[in-house]
Order: C-alpha cells, then structure tokens, then sequence
C-alpha cells in the first residue's frame, strides 16, 4: 500500500487519491501504536475535524480504530476549530488528539494531524515514530464501528467549546471589546471559524458581521482558505460595503488568522505578528521570551531588542515552535502562515484568540488597524513582505536544492548579502536586516520564495532574484 510520509504537523493528501479511509485507518493504528508505547494511551485520545469533505466520516473511522486499541476517545460532537481541539486536550488530561483537517489546503485535501498530551504539535523526532508504526497494510489495523464503540462506552461524544470559551475568558476580559461598538467584519473563509465571534463578543454595543460562514467544501470565492492574498481579497471587499471598523481573517480550521484594516486593505501576516508583539510588550506590559519561525518578520527581533527581551529562532512550522514555546517559556510564538501561539494557554495556532486580542489592542489604543500599523512602524520602522509559491516536478527537488545550497551572490535586489542561515531551507541576510528565504513546503508540493526588506521599492527585485537562484525564471 502507500507509503505514509508525516510533513509539518502530520499527513496531508488528496481525497480519494491517497487520503483514502484505508490509509487513514493506517494512520490511526499507527498514532494508536504510539501512544501505548509512550505509555499515554490510558489517557484517552481527542478526535476532531473541520468542514472538509467527509472530514465527519473520516474522524469516525479514525475513533473506531482507537477504540479498538483500548484506548477511550473523546469525540466531538460537530466541526470544531483546531485551537479548541488542542484545548480539550488539556481539559480532558488526554494523551493527545487526532484532528481531521487539511487546514489551508486546497479543496481537495484532507489530513490527519496528531497532537501530543499539551494540546501542541508532536515534535519531528515523534513523528518519525508514528511513521514507523503506521502497518504496511490494513492486516495491521485493528477496527470497530463508531456505534459500537459508543454503545460500549469506549468512544465519548461532546461538547469542546465551553472549556475552550471558560479559557478564553481567563486570558482576555472581552467586555470592553463588547462594549466598543466596533463593526467587526468576519471572514470564515467557509470554515471550522463561522459562529464564534459573534458568540464570544454578543450582549454589547460591537456587532459582527460574517461572510462565507457556511459548510462548503470547494471554498467559491478563493483558491483555498488560507488568510493571505489573493484569497482575502472577496472577504476583504466587504469591509466598505457593510461599514466596518476591521475584518478578522480565520482560515478553514479557525487555528490562523488575517487582518484588514478599516479601508479593506489587507495588514499581512507579518505585520500582524509585529502588532501582536506590540500588543504583548507595550500595551499589556508583560515580558518573556519570543518564538517565532527564520521565515517572519525581523520586527520582533527590533521590538525585542527595544523591550529586552529574548528571541528564539526556529524552522518553519509548530512542529519547532511548540516544543521551543515549552522549553523557554515563551511570551509568544508565531509563524509566517498566520499562526500565533501564546503563554498560559496550549502551544498551538489559535487564530479566535489572535482575533481578540487584536480587537483588544484597539479598545486599549483607541487607534484603527490602519493607525496602529503606523505606531509600530513608527517604533520599528517600516518592513515590507511578499511571497512566491511554485509547483515542481518531483524529479527536480533535488537540483534545485544542489543550486540553491551553492549560491552566495553578492547582492540580491541590489542590497548587500552579509549572511546565510540554513536552519531551514536557505535563508539569505542582506545589508538592511531584511532576508530572501527559498524553502521546500513541508505539507504540499510547493517551493516558496518569501523576502521581507525596509525597502518597500526593491521586494519585487529580491523575488526575482530569488527565482533566479532557484533556476524557476
């Protein structure tokens, strides 16, 4: 059968292709393997999903083959976003979670992401030992019917969001966001988000409005639901139309976030996460150190030099992220995608909670989105972003590496090469602090040419010299 390979926070595939029910039963029985054997598996197991298509019939499958391996599982009830599922995890006290969803991906993915006992993501060594676990055919797997396995008590099903709203509650007072009288705009990207925010921010003066909030599977209107251009760009259209003060971006499993400010421009996830660092250091007080991925913004590492505070680099993905969060008790983590991760709740994405403490920055401030991107440019100066991603043939992953693990030109968009990172992908620093990063998707076929710079006028001369490099121009 199909050889199973976990990427950045497990398996990722095609429905129908290799994201079959056999193959994802093969992942189950693996995850199950590995929780007997890391003595977690009398803890019991979370089991969620999101709106993707048979993401529902797919969760039942994998709660039936854990059941079957005398491990109990918590399974929830209905589509539920990923920061909720991590959270339940802690709140059960369960050996980890299993999570049905393909996150950003296009339309015709679905994935299996696993968890470890924190609600975060299982590091790389783990991984590789679900891998190895994962039986080469279905004689391996041990099954049962979800009726059966609910009848005898061994499968659970309920509720996540209470938990998860109690511990919203505790790391953020919403009322003074309810009583703001804000228009908040909502894109649910059709996703696991839709319904939150105008539960969590009802019994006020703010109002909250909500587009694609409605279970469809092919996501119209975007390539995939995924917070960045050109996929904002429907929802962000709305922001004129219906009068709002900003919109909150949420991708399909709620555990991402996107920004708009009051006008409907897009504020991009890096600048986010320079907002957020501001938020946590200036306006909250608070300190520690700061997490974040070689593929974000080099404005947290000015905010942290200005705050005395630590940064730790790692490579891309929570798979890095989350252990290093743990290890050094970190303020905050966040990644280029759009994910933010932050103290005293589980080392995970969590794209609602990002969204509130964004509004929160605005009732503190009483400043618009638009305004407050200026105050932290004002501190940081300003830093401008872009990416590129494109497929490739297989067969030539790895001339493209050979070429781009060779190259050290001297300049890139005419600005000074000083250094050269190769902590994940290759990374190279130029004169301004600003970087050009070409790296190897760890969930899709994709190679991805990301630049940040303080020169708003040369990021299209660093993209282009990093296709260049690359040999894709």
């Amino acid at each position: 059968m199909h050889k199973i390979k976990f990427g950045t926070d497990g398996w990722r595939a095609k429905i129908a292709e290799t994201y079959t029910f056999d193959n994802l039963k093969r992942c189950s029985q693996g995850f199950a393997s590995y929780l007997h054997q890391e003595g977690l598996a009398q803890q019991g197991v979370v089991i969620g999903y999101d709106q993707r298509f048979l993401a529902n019939e797919f969760a039942a499958a994998a709660a039936g083959v854990l059941a079957a391996n005398s491990i109990h599982v918590w399974l929830t009830e209905r589509n539920t976003p990923t920061p909720t599922i991590s959270y339940a995890v802690v709140d059960k006290k369960a050996g980890g979670a299993i999570n049905i969803t393909a996150s950003h991906n296009p339309p015709e993915d679905c994935g299996f992401k696993v968890r470890d006992p924190n609600g975060g993501a299982i590091p790389p060594a783990g991984l590789a030992k679900i891998e190895e676990l994962i039986p080469d055919d279905m004689d391996g797997v041990k099954q049962m019917p979800l009726a059966e396995a609910i009848e005898t008590g061994k499968v659970t099903l309920f509720d996540a969001a209470p938990a998860y709203i109690e511990q919203i509650n505790r790391l953020i007072d919403l009322q003074p966001i309810k009583d703001a009288g804000f228009h908040v705009l909502v894109d649910c990207m059709w996703g696991n988000g839709a319904g939150w925010f105008p539960r969590l921010l009802e019994g006020g003066k703010t109002t909250v409005t909500e587009v694609h909030n409605e279970r469809n599977p092919i996501f119209p209107n975007m390539s995939r639901p995924e917070p960045i251009v050109p996929n904002v760009d429907d929802g962000l259209s709305y922001v004129k139309k219906v009068g709002a003060d900003v919109a909150i971006i949420n991708d399909g499993d709620a555990d991402r976030v996107g920004f708009g400010d009051e006008n409907g421009n897009f504020i991009d996830q890096l600048r986010v996460y320079g907002l957020l660092g501001y938020y946590f250091l200036e306006i909250r007080g608070e300190r520690g150190p700061i997490v974040k991925t070689i593929s974000t913004t080099k404005m947290l590492n000015k905010l942290a030099k200005a705050y005395g505070v630590p940064v730790h680099e790692t490579g891309v993905g929570f798979k890095y992220i989350a252990p290093k969060m743990m290890e050094v008790g970190a303020m905050i983590g966040g990644e280029e995608s759009g994910g933010y991760a932050f103290r005293e709740h589980v080392p995970e994405r969590d794209g609602i909670l990002a969204g509130l403490f964004l509004l929160d920055l605005m009732v503190k401030t009483g400043k618009k989105p638009s305004e407050l991107l200026a105050t932290v440019f004002d501190k940081v100066g300003g830093h401008y972003y872009d990416r590129i991603d494109s497929r490739f043939d297989a067969d030539a992953k790895s001339g493209i590496l050979e070429r781009v693990g060779k190259a050290m030109p001297e300049t890139i968009g005419g600005l000074k090469v000083i250094d050269k990172i190769t902590i994940d992908g290759n990374q190279f620093i130029m004169e301004d602090g600003g970087w050009l990063l070409i790296r190897f998707s760890g969930t899709e076929p994709i190679i991805r040419v990301y630049c940040e710079t303080t020169h708003e006028d040369k990021v299209q001369a660093i993209l282009a010299d990093g296709m260049k490099i690359a040999g894709l121009t």
